[in-house]
Order: C-alpha cells, then structure tokens, then sequence
C-alpha cells in the first residue's frame, strides 16, 4: 500500500503513455507469448502498467513469468499479456473484447490500480469490474479477480471502500480471488523500481508467483478435463 501513497504525484507520464496506448486501443492486438499459437487455449490477464511491465523487458514482466511456469509444468496454454500502461478499469472494459479473441479459457482481472491513484468513483469501478466479469463469464471464461489497494490520500473511508469493492464482486460473482496483486511487494523499496510503483525484476516474479498460486489449479483441472 505505500508504493501508492508515494505514486499520486508521479504517474503523469505512465498517464500519458496510457493515453497514447488507449487511442490505439481500437486497432490494437493484445501481446502474447513468443508462441502466439491461435489454437492454444489462452490465459489472458488483463491489466494496466503492473501487468504490462512498464520499466521492464517484456520477458520480464510478470505474464510472462508465468508462461515459463506453464511451459515448464507442462500445460499447454499460451499466457496473454493484455496491460496497457495508464488504463483504468473503465479502459479494460472497452477494450474486452479484443482482449478475448481466440480461445480464452481464463481470464485475470487485474485493474483498478489507476482508479485508486486518481481518487474515481469506487462504485464506477466496481460495476466496471462487474461487467467485464459478466461478458467474460457469459463466453465461458473463468475469471480470476485480483485485488488492489488505494493510496490513503483520499481517506480512510475511501481506502476501505476500494478494498471492500473487490471482495464484494469477488463474492457476488463466485469467481476465484487474489486479494492484493502486490502482496509482499507494495512498499517495498528493493522489490520496486525507483519510482516506488512498479516492481522490478525481482518484485515481478512474486507477483507472478503469487498469480501462479491461484491460478495453477484451475489449469490442472483444465487439463485434466480435456
């Protein structure tokens, strides 16, 4: 949570970078795996900065880790990696549906991280987060939501409003919950890069192995059904 208190006066330029990125969003096709094999089934995770890896090579950021996890385990699916710097979950939300093309087996739903450092609607968030879950869910996806905290600028009524928003869609729509995607890493001085917001190598690989916690099991009984 201190990564966020330090990060209201700093994200101008992921902001800008986001903006650029939000424009293209229309033509845009989401990155993948070195693989991008279209008959793979996928395992998209949709986010901003934080899943794209701003700061980081692209082998680096943390979807990518969790490929080498699945490829070394031994599944079959390709991870795609669907951050785009500076989105909010309301950018998530319009660019779903490209983010779903091919054959989306699971989708991680990790926004909201430029909602709280903005101060916007907790409630906007919220039913944002719950449509992109519904549309997903209605294609058969399974969906994981993974959780984040605001920065105590706004209040404490707001902090514990923005916490709440997650487990209560997580609840109401029974789907699989990563409470805090920087669990052990927010905060963190030599986990994150020198702007105090985004993990850096060491940061991404435990987020990415917390993401692999949840979502490992889903792939083995995935696996075990085809």
């Amino acid at each position: 949570m201190l990564c966020f208190a330090l990060s209201c006066g700093r994200n101008s330029a992921e902001d800008r970078q986001g903006q650029a990125a939000a424009s293209q969003s229309a033509a845009a096709q989401p990155a993948t795996s070195e693989s991008g094999d279209p008959k793979r089934p996928r395992v998209v995770i949709l986010g901003d900065s934080l899943t794209a890896g701003l700061g980081l090579l692209e082998s680096q950021s943390f979807p990518a880790l969790i490929q080498q996890k699945v490829d070394a385990d031994g599944y079959t699916f390709e991870v795609v990696n669907a951050g785009v710097s500076g989105d909010t979950s309301a950018g998530g939300l319009r660019r779903l549906d490209w983010a779903l093309e091919g054959d989306v087996k699971v989708l991680v739903i990790a926004l909201g991280a430029n909602d709280g450092l903005r101060g916007l609607s907790v409630a906007e968030m919220k039913n944002n987060l719950a449509e992109i879950i519904q549309r997903a869910k209605d294609r058969g996806v399974l969906c994981i939501l993974a959780g984040m905290e605001a920065p105590p600028n706004f209040g404490p009524e707001y902090t514990v409003a923005f916490r709440q928003a997650y487990r209560d869609l997580a609840l109401k729509n029974r789907v699989l919950f990563l409470p805090f995607l920087l669990d052990k890493v927010a905060g963190q001085a030599d986990l994150n890069q020198a702007d105090g917001i985004h993990p850096n190598t060491q940061g991404a690989a435990i987020v990415a192995d917390s993401v692999w916690g949840v979502l490992r099991p889903v792939l083995d009984q995935m696996s075990a059904s085809q």
